[in-house]
C-alpha cells in the first residue's frame, strides 16, 4: 500500500462520513475522527458489494456506488451515534 492510497482512502472516508453525517437527521454524539473511521469503513463495504453485485466501473463517477457508499455511512453513523449516546451516563 503506497501512501497515496492510504491518504486517498482517508480523504474518501472523510467525505463519505461527513455526508452520512449530514442526511442523518438530528444531533450526532460523536467526533469528526469517529465519521471518518465509519466512512472508510462505509466506503471499503460498498465499494465490496457494489463489485460482488457486479456494478459496472466506468470512466466518470461511479453514482451507485457512491450511493451504496453514503448509505453505509448513514447507517454506520447512526449505529455508532446510538452506541456511543447508551453509554454516556
Amino acid at each position: 500500500m503506497s501512501i497515496e492510497t492510504i491518504l486517498g482512502a482517508i480523504v474518501i472516508g472523510a467525505v463519505i462520513g461527513a455526508l452520512g453525517r449530514l442526511l442523518l437527521p438530528g444531533r450526532q454524539p460523536i467526533g469528526w475522527i469517529l465519521t471518518v473511521v465509519v466512512g472508510i469503513i462505509a466506503a471499503l463495504i460498498g465499494t465490496a458489494i457494489a463489485q460482488s453485485l457486479g456494478v459496472a466501473t466506468t470512466n466518470g463517477i461511479d453514482w451507485i456506488e457512491i450511493v451504496m457508499q453514503v448509505v453505509l455511512a448513514i447507517v454506520g453513523v447512526g449505529a455508532v451515534a446510538a452506541l456511543r449516546g447508551r453509554t454516556r451516563v
